[in-house]
């Protein structure tokens, strides 16, 4: 069984070599990069031993189908550029793989969030499907953000139990920068969905959200952390709703 660890990059020379070093166990390491980067992300990654494909990116599950099809192995394993596997995950990969019971394998993450570990306020265990037999998977390609895998008909899903390590959000900029991108291909998708923002949406989604954070997902034992997080994601949801708003207006003017 041939593993492939594909990497999808865009300007990552910051966190490329590290990445590619912690896959080194796997049998071929791809970086899968966009064809646009403004960095040397792609001479650091064929420095450090990496095949580049360049593929000009539309959106992330075109371009994690495009991965899939770019490679032979039997099975892919998708890592982002800012995480990490570990020797633990790399040894739990290998059994699994020895004899596989299933066509995907969600893994678990340990998010470092402004350099903390937060393993509460929804960011534990944070699963993803990222182990996937290539034949047998891919990305809905209506899912423009957190993307969806696929499973082919009568395909099953198990779950590992050692975490990625992964890298997140340096800093508040950083922070606030991704969630407004992610905010603007969630409001693209319910505006095409039909969706229309009501007065209500602005006051009780981000309500429920900082709840929901704090409270159910025990935000609250990550201390002042949790509670910072609890209010971002909260303004992060009325953000959504105000750019959803603002497509609707702007489809009203034409």
């Amino acid at each position: 069984m041939k593993l492939t660890a594909i990497i999808l990059a865009r300007n990552e020379a910051a966190h490329i070599q590290a990445c590619i070093e912690s896959l080194r166990w796997a049998d071929e390491v791809v970086v899968f990069e966009s064809g646009n980067s403004t960095d040397n992300t792609v001479e650091l990654a064929r420095a450090a031993g990496a095949t580049v494909i360049v593929h000009p990116f539309h959106n992330f599950p075109t371009q994690r189908n495009a991965a899939l099809d770019g490679v032979v192995a039997d099975w892919v394993l998708f890592v982002d550029a800012d995480e990490r596997t570990t020797p633990e995950l790399a040894e739990e990969i290998r059994r699994v793989l020895a004899d596989p019971r299933h066509a995907g394998y969600w893994i678990p993450r340990h998010n470092y969030i402004f350099g903390k570990l937060t393993r509460h306020t929804g960011w534990y265990p944070d699963y993803q499907m990222r182990l996937l037999k290539r034949n047998s998977v891919r990305y809905d390609l209506e899912r423009q953000v957190h993307e969806l895998v696929v499973l082919t008909a009568g395909e099953t899903a198990g779950y590992l139990e050692t975490p990625l390590v992964h890298y997140n959000y340096r800093d508040l900029q950083h922070f606030i920068g991704k969630q407004r991108y992610y905010a603007r291909l969630d409001a693209q998708m319910m505006f095409e969905e039909g969706q229309r923002p009501k007065f209500r949406n602005f006051i009780l989604q981000p309500l429920r959200q900082f709840k929901w954070r704090l409270v159910t997902l025990k935000g609250y034992r990550d201390g002042w952390h949790g509670l910072r997080l609890s209010v971002l994601m909260a303004w992060n949801e009325f953000d959504k709703y105000w750019q959803l708003r603002r497509l609707v207006r702007g489809s009203s003017r034409r």
